[in-house]
């Protein structure tokens, strides 16, 4: 079945979001869409499943093999969810329910779930079955916060599919993801597609669309400025945003705030770590391990998903108590020098009021200049109505330049940012690591960086420490690790 979007447009407050004529979605054929942070790629996909918020206004209208509906009519689309319409969600751990067992969340979405006692035993039988092909033995009577942030995604995937939809949609589905965790999820995307479905993926990462082929949309500003073959677009864009785009990887990087390695010698560690060590599950993660952490110093944390760094960062925040060892902390550090990048920047904001709320009791609390905020916020390319919103009614990206702009207004000495650019396009990437290294410049502030990007770990870091263990896709106990593990 094919499935067609005809004169979309998406506002706030008279403000267009998304500004579409026509997106075809047709069966084997996948569909991406890449752009900037908050050019509407998101809200599209949302367009289409019935799902977006209440404070945004949608016009356009909806084909379903020919026949054509509304798109304010949510309630008709709704009905489709799960058996012809399917949503792999941006953040799969939120996503997931924290109270339910693995295996039953993703029995729920079988069309057999509700027929009995029959019915959802088969269910069961299929979710587990389904986990087991996605490399997941052993988790089904897990708790999504044990899990991996790969192993959030592939039981996402499993919730997703279960009920035999025809279209999937994919939002930002690699982000977080290590190279082989990403190309193994471009397999699961392709194979939908070749067994006649369509697909439709929104990313910021171009090494996934290379993997998906097909057709490629660029959008910029609410619109699509750029669309084609993706060997084709990706290696030779036309429009000038395309270019700037691809010209913008880290590898390319020229930065005023890029120094040689700064003499730590002398210097009084911010912190200090000895002997560390940590294990999950049976398996160790590291032991004897050794960190000083000295002003001005930037320091790579790398290694492939489920290793420890996320872990032993939180170790080193004294968020995390190791198993051995001891972590020391300069005095300096108190009130609010230290400061944490969340992998989910969602994590950073109270859901459920406007974000300019939860940044006023920062200033507040801390006494910090309120002049900052607008300050940091046009740094970050970000308008200041965004303030208005809600956490849930703002991109990925942009709440993670939020996150950034919340963590800065204290004046840190020490920032962990645990993969702080995963839901950024390479031009925004570029653009919000520039200002955090400005400001941690400024600060003479070290900076400890979480990243599955050996590109971005090159361009930022004067010192790299790998966590080597490779984390094979475990069965049984093994195949489950704290969610502070990855």
């Amino acid at each position: 079945m094919t499935i067609e979007l005809l004169d979309v447009r998406v506002t706030h407050q008279g403000r267009a979001l998304v500004d579409v004529p026509q997106l075809s979605l047709e069966p084997g054929r996948a569909v991406t869409l890449v752009g900037e942070s908050g050019s509407g790629k998101s809200l599209l996909a949302h367009a289409l499943m019935g799902s977006l918020p209440s404070s945004l206004q949608v016009q356009g209208l909806v084909s379903f093999g020919g026949e054509r509906t509304p798109l304010q009519d949510a309630a008709a689309r709704r009905k489709l969810w799960g058996h012809q319409l399917a949503l792999l969600p941006q953040e799969p751990v939120l996503a997931l329910d924290p109270t339910m067992r693995v295996d039953r969340q993703v029995a729920e979405g079988h069309p057999g779930f509700l027929r009995g006692r029959r019915g959802r035993l088969a269910a069961l039988k299929e979710a587990g079955n389904r986990l087991a092909g996605l490399g997941l033995h052993g988790v089904q009577g897990a708790y999504p916060h044990t899990l991996s942030g790969g192993m959030a995604q592939r039981v996402a995937f499993a919730a997703a599919t279960i009920g035999g939809a025809e279209v999937l949609i994919a939002d930002e589905p690699s982000k977080g993801l290590d190279p082989v965790a990403r190309d193994a999820l471009a397999q699961l995307l392709s194979r939908h597609v070749e067994q006649g479905g369509s697909l439709l993926t929104i990313t910021h990462d171009l090494d996934l669309a290379r993997a998906l082929d097909g057709e490629l949309l660029v959008m910029h500003q609410a619109g699509i400025v750029e669309q084609g073959p993706a060997r084709q677009v990706l290696a030779a864009p036309t429009h000038p945003w395309t270019r700037r785009l691809l010209e913008a990887e880290p590898g390319r990087w020229d930065p005023a705030w890029r120094n040689p390695a700064p003499e730590t010698g002398a210097a009084v560690p911010l912190i200090e770590a000895r002997g560390l060590a940590k294990a999950f599950g049976g398996r160790t993660l590291f032991s004897d391990l050794d960190v000083s952490i000295s002003p001005g110093e930037r320091l790579a944390l790398t290694g492939p998903s489920g290793c420890g760094k996320t872990t032993l960062g939180g170790i080193l925040l004294r968020l995390v108590d190791p198993d051995a060892g001891e972590v020391n902390h300069h005095a300096e550090l108190a009130g609010g020098r230290l400061q944490k990048l969340y992998q989910d920047p969602a994590v950073a904001f109270p859901a459920r009021v406007p974000i300019s709320a939860g940044l006023r009791d920062v200033v507040r609390r801390h006494n910090v200049s309120p002049e900052r905020v607008p300050l940091l916020m046009d740094r970050l390319r970000l308008g200041h109505s965004l303030l208005d919103r809600r956490p849930g009614e703002v991109s990925g990206g942009e709440l993670q330049r939020l996150a950034t702009i919340r963590a800065m207004l204290l004046n840190p000495l020490v920032v962990f940012a645990d993969e702080p650019t995963s839901r950024l396009d390479l031009l925004t990437q570029q653009e919000t690591v520039n200002c955090l290294m400005e400001q941690v410049a400024e600060q003479d502030a070290a900076l400890v960086l979480v990243t599955h990007d050996v590109g971005l770990a090159a361009a930022v870091a004067d010192r790299h420490l790998s966590l080597e263990e490779a984390v094979p896709v475990a069965s049984g106990r093994d195949a489950i690790a704290p969610q502070g593990s990855r």
